[in-house]
């Protein structure tokens, strides 16, 4: 076989490929065998008609189209690793030549992944949001912890408040007509929640058990329905229960039953502590966002549209997986949200675009750098893979990971090395919460 180089221009590559002719007769007999049980003639077992005989009856093509169909996968993949070629999108492919005795030769003609050439990343500037642990977010971390430990009592001596929960029926009409989806009994709604439509939880205020009420809303024009978007509703409501939710005291004994520790003053600092982490990795974060950020900036780029259009559809089927772990489909989340596959895919683009340049600049950087990896680097981070995967036999799982190609892992390290150094050089101004608000 034999490989040619035509063109490498703009990201596009075209590329010749020879193939001998008797490896193209040994794919036609790899066809002929795969599919003579489909032919049947007289004077033969249905599946053992010859070759020669099926070739003279249907033409010396017949099997000619599933041969090349053997052979392109092996042509194409040593191809374009003898001519150290990257594709990032499917090749489109000619038969230049085919001919009885004589080599076939491909064409081929695929997108390459671009090469990049860094702007000057040794003075880049980015403004970062600091954040800081206040006493109000160690406060909500606690309210959370009272409202999910609280206890529901039934109220029958006073009307309903904000923060209660009601046991409602309710039947919503539309110019005095029932629409699906809008009749319920014993749904349980939070005043205040805000989950209803617009302007229903608050007219539930200050009401009573047996109480039947008309609640009047419209609904929001940008509503998932679009038959009832704008539309003015209303629903009849019989409240049938009133619930509050009574939250246990912030003292020591409460602190004993939900945490490891005794006082209420132990507790507090712990939570600001893991607060002040999870901010730091937060601000962590936002600096190596911020750098490749001003890095893609400052550098120049002939992207292919196919690596956009691949990292498009790599997200999509990622956001597919996650609406189907949630027990929905992709149709029942469509109906529900008023979205399609085509509004998916363009909310994605633009995340999609800043993956590709991200993973572009950064792989280049890691090149320009010269970043290198040592073997107790890559133990590492084979220990942390068993920790993740295999926890309960952590030596046999590094064992067979070595056994296999740990390109990808160097690659990985690599590209964390050239994120921290380029975050070590890149020149941040800091703004308070406050200010970016």
């Amino acid at each position: 076989m034999n490989s040619k180089l035509i063109s490498k221009e703009n990201n596009k590559a075209i590329f010749n490929v020879e193939v001998p002719y008797d490896r193209f007769e040994k794919a036609v007999q790899e066809a002929y065998l795969k599919n003579r049980k489909g032919f049947s003639m007289p004077g033969f077992r249905k599946g053992r008609v010859p070759r020669k005989i099926i070739e003279m009856n249907y033409g010396e093509g017949i099997f000619f189209e599933e041969a090349i169909n053997i052979l392109l996968p092996e042509v194409y993949g040593k191809s374009v690793e003898e001519l150290d070629l990257f594709p990032v999108s499917n090749p489109e492919i000619d038969i230049e030549k085919l001919e009885k005795g004589s080599d076939v030769v491909f064409k081929f003609e695929v997108d390459v992944k671009p090469e990049i050439t860094l702007g000057d990343y040794s003075n880049l500037k980015a403004e970062i949001t600091e954040f800081k642990v206040k006493e109000e977010n160690v406060e909500n971390v606690i309210n959370n912890a009272l409202e999910s430990n609280a206890r529901l009592v039934t109220v029958e001596d006073r009307k309903t408040e904000n923060g209660d929960i009601v046991n409602i029926d309710f039947v919503g009409k539309v110019d005095g007509e029932k629409f699906e989806g809008g009749e319920a009994k014993g749904f349980e709604l939070t005043l205040g929640s805000d989950t209803f439509i617009p302007g229903f939880e608050p007219q539930l205020v200050g009401k009573e058990v047996g109480e039947e009420l008309e609640v009047k809303v419209t609904f929001p024009e940008d509503y998932h329905e679009v038959a009832l978007a704008g539309k003015e509703t209303v629903f009849e409501v019989k409240i049938n229960g009133i619930q509050e939710k009574i939250k246990p005291e912030l003292d020591d004994e409460f602190v004993k039953d939900v945490s490891e520790f005794d006082t209420v003053e132990e507790y507090k600092n712990n939570i600001k502590a893991e607060l002040e982490e999870q901010f730091a990795t937060r601000t962590k974060a936002e600096k190596e966002n911020k750098a490749i950020e001003a890095l893609i900036e400052a550098t120049e780029m002939d992207i292919p549209e196919s690596m956009f259009e691949n990292e498009v559809e790599e997200q999509y089927n990622q956001f597919a997986q996650r609406i189907q772990s949630m027990g929905l489909t992709l149709d029942q989340y469509f109906e529900i949200t008023g979205a399609n596959e085509e509004t998916a895919k363009e909310e994605l683009r633009a995340g999609s675009e800043l993956k590709v340049k991200a993973d572009l600049v950064i792989e280049a950087l890691a090149k320009a750098e010269d970043m290198s990896v040592t073997e107790e680097e890559i133990d590492e981070e084979l220990g942390k893979l068993a920790d993740q995967y295999d926890p309960n036999n952590k030596e046999k799982f590094v064992e067979n990971m070595k056994k296999g190609d740990l390109g990808f892992i160097e690659e990985n390290i690599k590209r964390i090395k050239a994120v921290d150094k380029l975050v070590d050089m890149v020149n941040f101004e800091v703004k308070s919460e406050e200010d970016a608000e």
